[in-house]
């Protein structure tokens, strides 16, 4: 698998409303997108540092898996997003290295990416996600 950066960090959050004055006023980062994913009902928020991203994830039903994880965990760093060229070679390459997979095929996500999730079982404790841009 070819990893070329870190994406983005989503961290989830109750509320963007009280979250992006932290990071924007505190952190002095500029929140630049806020857009709603309405399949994974989740409202997200993006900040840039250098190259990386931060995405706040805040959830839009309490059936999300956000709302889920905010319940069981509190709010905080909910996965790491690793962009690579291609989601649907580096899900096969993770699969037959014994990974087990969330998603067994890309899927649409936040800012036109690609995406598709790895199982925290299978790596060490941290819901990791691919990214690709799409072609």
């Amino acid at each position: 698998m070819n990893i070329t950066h870190i994406e983005h960090l989503g961290i989830a959050v109750k509320s963007l409303e009280t979250a992006i004055p932290y990071y924007e006023n505190v952190l002095g980062l500029k929140c630049y997108n806020i857009e709603t994913v309405a399949d994974q009902k989740v409202k997200t928020a993006f900040f840039k540092v250098g190259q990386t991203k931060i995405e706040l994830l805040e959830p839009t039903s309490e059936e999300s898996t956000i709302a889920k994880f905010i319940e069981k965990r509190g709010e905080g760093v909910h996965h790491v997003a690793f962009a690579v060229p291609d989601v649907a070679s580096a899900l096969k390459e993770v699969e037959e290295k014994g990974v087990q997979l969330i998603d067994k095929a890309p899927r649409a996500g936040a800012e036109g990416l690609n995406i598709a999730f790895l199982h925290p079982k299978s790596t060490l404790g941290v819901l990791t996600e691919l990214c690709e841009q799409p072609k």
